[in-house]
């Protein structure tokens, strides 16, 4: 039997918690690809994806909390979760310096997530063996 090869993952979520299964199926692989010995470059949060970085969201106590999930995830295994800006702020998700640059009254982006650019989805697809995307679907 041959054994299959370590990668290197990098992760793009377009699909909003609580409207898709994308955040959670993408949480469950992230687990599971960890737990077999492979690694995650990074999180790329894209579209609709943005949401899962948003301080803000609080759903029912009996529902899982998405956001906080994946937060722990990331600290825990020091893996970067990087927010598109332009998907951001169409959304509504800031950080402190958007806060600023667009002078609005406050901040909503949930640590350890970071806005930026499409750069990092490009850092992360050269730097990786497989990107693999989660999708809405529909």
């Amino acid at each position: 039997m041959t054994a299959i090869p370590l990668q290197n993952y990098t992760l793009v979520i377009t699909g909003a918690p609580y409207s898709s299964q994308a955040p959670q199926t993408a949480l469950s692989f992230a687990r599971a690809a960890l737990t077999a010995g492979h690694t995650l470059d990074r999180v790329f949060l894209y579209g609709d994806g943005v949401h899962l970085a948003s301080a803000l969201c609080a759903p029912p106590s009996d529902e899982t909390h998405w956001p906080s999930e994946w937060a722990r995830f990331l600290k825990d295994n020091a893996i970067p979760g990087f927010a598109c800006i332009a998907s951001a702020l169409r959304r509504g998700l800031v950080d402190s310096a958007e806060q600023k640059r667009y002078e609005l009254p406050a901040n909503n982006l949930l640590k350890p997530f970071i806005i930026a650019g499409l750069g990092e989805w490009v850092e992360g697809t050269m730097a990786s063996s497989r990107v693999l995307y989660f999708h809405a679907g529909g």
